[in-house]
């Protein structure tokens, strides 16, 4: 009788990490702001503040090493100089010693630098993934209804690995603009008639960087659009591949995933014609620019004799070195824009504000907790969905430590009245109080810290039945956790693992019998001994023999707290105080099971539907 919608049952966390993988990209690239500039990368400012030790050991070791570059063009023009500075074999040795000495703290300087470039850029990228995990860990289930999972997941892996070379590639552009500066103003010192051919062939060879530059960024994030497509295939098919070989689909799927894959490869391969036309026209233009001077150059040294041969080693060595520093900035220009785009997709998730959060001035629930649960005139329809109400001015009050059963057909809004209980989700009018306060009024944390929840499908996690019970509540110790294993009949089987409870149950403990992980789910629930308990078709995956187990341990767990129960099986209606029949969003029918049958109404007709002859 559960209502399964899809957007409630991904709102509810119910499809596997491959199935939501595969949701479909294509919203959420048009979403996206295509900034033309490289503002996105300011966002890195404040990690990079944060480790500022390491950015300003990064920048002296730059300009250490830049120096020393720019040094070689005085020691080349002294060496080319001739005898008159090496007429002893003293000054020879004093003068090798110098280059060698110079050439040292170039390759020390070159490997410091490298050193705390990439050190500040894997912490800046580290901190970074942390405060985006934070964040998206704040969001509410709307904005997943909006922007997938599979989406916010190639943020976190595909895009965050192109952040991780912003340092690299900005320390190269940095090193190569502090060279260009360097060898221009050396060329003005040296040879100032010929630096208007340099900043000549500078102009020409930024033109088409600039030209191209925001086309290469474009093509990128299509780029990445498309593999982010396969990708989320590829899950969704792997996390299914039990039922893709059982209907013998291997062949299929590959061949849909081949055509996903060679869409990506094409907007690839657009991007790397954009990238290859661009480094050619840099190329080309600089060489043409170099030859025209060295042309120049010679005809000075060897024509008209205005120019001396250290001066031309000079003059040459600093302006093939400007010009080599505009084309690697050109390059890299390009790896810089592809981070900025990235960083332009991760800025939108960072900024993305949950529709739940704590109010400013929260008010605090009652201590000692009570357990009651009053739903006042609430209507409430799905985002996405306005013109279908999942709850239609519904009321409900569940006094402290009564338990109720929410029963109804499916798409009744049986399982939206323990989202909004839980307020993953707000409703557009009326009240949900917990303990007579508005949750709209107290801090989702603390409200959520009075419920346990039980779901059909109860997501576990890798690592031990130990840490999967433990996640109920972190500050549990063995013994409680003990206890709550054996009351959800589950200690037994836990305790014959090759490891007991400390056995790995494998990802989302797919080691385990649906049975098993159910009741492991169950005593995930126990150990929050939370005053309300929750449970959405809790023992629909259990067979006869157990069912009766854990009804009977639920049983238990339920004295003394509110419990709202939703459940097809009669064993757990039979056993409610009161049963609450719902039908399009709002109460039809409440009473005892026997009432409600001798009405002949909705229940009793859901009774006689699905219960059977245990209905007689």
């Amino acid at each position: 009788m559960t209502d399964a919608p899809q957007d409630e049952a991904i709102a509810a966390g119910r499809p596997g990490a491959g199935a939501v993988l595969a949701a479909s990209m294509a919203q959420s690239a048009q979403r996206r702001p295509k900034s033309r500039d490289l503002k996105p990368l300011a966002e890195l400012w404040p990690h990079v503040k944060a480790h500022w030790v390491d950015a300003v050991m990064a920048g002296l070791f730059l300009l250490i090493s830049s120096s020393a570059t720019l040094t070689l063009s005085a020691a080349g023009k002294f060496v080319t100089g001739g005898g008159g500075h090496f007429n002893t074999q003293a000054a020879l040795n004093r003068g090798f010693l110098a280059l060698g000495l110079v050439i040292s703290i170039l390759a020390a300087a070159t490997a410091l630098r490298f050193f705390f470039v990439s050190r500040l850029g894997e912490r800046v990228v580290a901190d970074l993934r942390i405060r985006l995990y934070d964040h998206v860990l704040t969001l509410d289930p709307a904005f997943f209804l909006q922007t997938r999972t599979g989406e916010v997941l190639s943020r976190m892996t595909t895009d965050m690995t192109m952040i991780e070379t912003v340092s690299a590639y900005a320390s190269m552009a940095l090193r190569n603009l502090v060279l260009f500066v360097g060898a221009m103003t050396l060329l003005i010192i040296v040879v100032p008639g010929y630096t208007v051919f340099v900043v000549g062939l500078v102009l020409c060879v930024l033109a088409p960087l600039f030209l191209y530059g925001r086309r290469v960024r474009k093509l990128s994030m299509q780029a990445q659009d498309k593999f982010a497509d396969a990708v989320g295939f590829a899950g969704e098919s792997l996390d299914a591949l039990e039922t893709v070989q059982a209907f013998c689909r291997e062949a299929g799927v590959s061949a849909r995933f081949t055509k996903t894959v060679e869409t990506a490869f094409r907007a690839s391969m657009r991007r790397v014609r954009a990238r290859a036309l661009m480094s050619a026209l840099v190329i080309a233009l600089m060489f043409v620019g170099v030859g025209g001077m060295a042309y120049l150059a010679l005809t000075a040294v060897f024509i008209k004799h205005t120019m001396t041969g250290p001066v031309l080693f000079q003059f040459g060595f600093l302006a093939i070195m400007a010009g080599s520093s505009v084309a690697q900035i050109g390059e890299v220009m390009g790896e810089i824009q592809k981070a900025a785009g990235a960083m332009d997709r991760i800025s939108e998730l960072l900024h993305a504000q949950p529709n739940i959060a704590a109010p400013d001035h929260p008010i605090a629930l009652p201590v000692p907790p009570r357990g009651a649960i009053a739903f006042e005139h609430v209507t409430f329809a799905y985002p996405g969905r306005p013109d279908l109400p999942a709850l239609r001015d519904f009321s409900l009050s569940v006094r402290p430590g009564e338990r109720v059963a929410l029963v109804g057909p499916s798409g009744a809004g049986k399982s939206t009245v323990l989202r909004l209980l839980l307020r993953f989700y707000d409703p557009q009018s009326g009240i949900v109080r917990v303990d007579g306060v508005n949750l709209r009024d107290a801090d989702p944390a603390q409200g959520r810290a009075r419920m346990a929840l039980v779901g059909q499908d109860a997501p576990l996690f890798s690592g031990s039945a130990y840490e999967n019970i433990q996640f109920g509540r972190e500050g549990a110790t063995e013994e409680e956790m003990r206890a709550a294993a054996q009351a959800a009949q589950a200690l037994g089987f836990l305790s014959a693992l090759p490891e007991g409870l400390n056995t790995p149950v494998g990802e989302r403990a797919k080691t385990l019998s649906g049975g098993q992980r159910q009741r492991l789910a169950i005593a995930r629930a126990l150990v929050r001994n939370a005053p309300i308990l929750l449970l959405d078709e809790a023992t629909s995956a259990l067979d006869a023999e157990n069912e009766v187990l854990v009804q009977k341990a639920l049983h238990e767990a339920m004295v003394g707290r509110t419990t709202l129960v939703i459940a097809h099986r009669l064993a757990t209606v039979l056993k409610a105080d009161r049963i609450v029949v719902m039908e399009d969003g709002h109460v039809v029918e409440e009473g005892v099971h026997a009432d409600l049958v001798a009405r002949g109404g909705l229940y009793a007709r859901l009774a006689k539907l699905q219960f059977g002859v245990e209905a007689a």
